[in-house]
C-alpha cells in the first residue's frame, strides 16, 4: 500500500501527464490512496467570495490558516467540491478508477475541535485565541479505503473532518495524509511537491531519520516544515518510509519509492 499525497500547487499548475502513467505502473503491484491539498485555490475563492482570509503562526513557527465557521463552509465548497471533483475526473479520463471521497464521507476522518489555539502575534507575543473550526485528527476509518482498494478503485481523499458534533472542520492535508497512511499500515508515504525535497542549508538532504528530522525542524521552511511534521507522524504509526519528492519529473513516484529523487525520512 502506497499513500501518495498531492501538494495543491501540483494541482494548480495541473497534474503532470506522465504522473497518470505512473499511478498506472504502480497499481499493477500496489493499491493506492490519494490525498490532495489545495489551500491556495481555497484562498482565492474565498476572497472572491468577499471572505479575506487570516494566517496565523505558533509559538513553534508553525503557519497555518485560521478558519472560523465561514471559512470552514467555503474551505470544504472548494476541498471536498471543486478540486476533489477535478481530480478525480481527470483521473477517469485517463483510465484510472478514481472515487471522490471527503473526510466528512462515512466519517472517513474524525477530528476534535480545537477549544483554543496559541499564536504568535505581529510584535512577537503569545496569546490565546478561540479555536474556530480546526481539527485534530482522533480516528481513520480505514474499514471503507480497505473496501474501494480491495476492489480496485482508487480513494482521492480531500482533508475535511467531521467532529464530535458533526461540524466541519479544517485539518493540514500533509498530516491527513500521514494519519491515513499510518491507519492502513501504508509501506510508504510519498509526498509530491513543487520542490525537490528537504534543503538544508541550501543543500538537498537524501535521508533523515526521525531524530534528525526532529532536530532540524526549526531550520524548514513555511510549508516543508509541515511536511517533514507529516513525515516523522507517518513514521512514528509505523509507515516504514516517507519520501517528500518533486511532482514535475517523469514518473515521480516511482522515482520517489526507489529513492532516486527526494528526501527520505524513515526510522533509522
Amino acid at each position: 500500500m502506497i499513500v501518495l499525497k498531492i501538494g495543491g500547487s501540483l494541482l494548480e499548475k495541473g497534474l503532470n501527464p506522465t504522473l497518470v502513467t505512473d499511478i498506472k505502473k504502480v497499481l499493477e503491484t500496489e493499491r493506492l490512496v490519494i490525498v490532495h491539498g489545495g489551500g491556495d485555490e481555497v484562498t482565492k475563492i474565498a476572497e472572491k467570495l468577499g471572505k479575506p482570509q487570516e494566517f496565523i503562526v505558533s509559538p513553534e513557527g508553525i503557519r497555518s490558516r485560521y478558519t472560523d465557521e465561514e471559512t470552514a463552509r467555503i474551505y470544504t465548497m472548494v476541498m471536498a467540491g471543486k478540486i476533489n471533483k477535478e481530480t478525480v475526473a481527470f483521473l477517469l479520463s485517463r483510465g484510472v478508477q478514481a472515487i471522490g471521497l471527503s473526510g466528512i464521507d462515512a466519517a472517513l476522518l474524525k477530528a476534535k475541535r480545537k477549544e483554543r489555539l496559541v499564536i504568535v502575534d505581529e510584535r512577537g507575543r503569545k496569546r490565546v485565541i478561540d479555536g474556530g473550526f480546526t481539527g485534530k485528527i482522533s480516528q481513520v476509518n480505514n474499514g471503507v479505503i480497505r473496501l474501494l482498494t480491495d476492489n480496485g478503485y482508487v480513494p482521492v481523499i480531500s482533508s475535511v473532518a467531521i467532529g464530535d458534533k458533526y461540524e466541519l472542520l479544517n485539518i493540514d492535508s500533509d498530516r491527513a495524509a500521514a494519519y491515513i497512511a499510518g491507519a492502513l499500515s501504508a509501506d510508504k508515504i510519498v509526498f509530491l511537491t513543487d520542490v525537490q525535497g528537504v534543503f538544508i542549508e541550501e543543500k538537498l538532504v537524501k535521508k533523515l531519520s526521525i531524530e534528525e528530522a526532529e532536530r532540524l525542524l526549526p531550520k524548514m521552511g513555511a510549508g516543508m516544515d509541515k511536511k517533514v511534521m507529516a513525515s516523522i507522524e507517518a513514521v512514528k504509526m509505523g509507515v516504514m518510509e516517507a519520501i517528500i519528492a518533486p511532482g514535475s519529473l517523469e514518473n515521480p513516484i516511482i522515482e520517489a519509492v526507489n529513492h532516486r529523487v527526494g528526501t527520505v525520512v524513515a526510522r533509522e
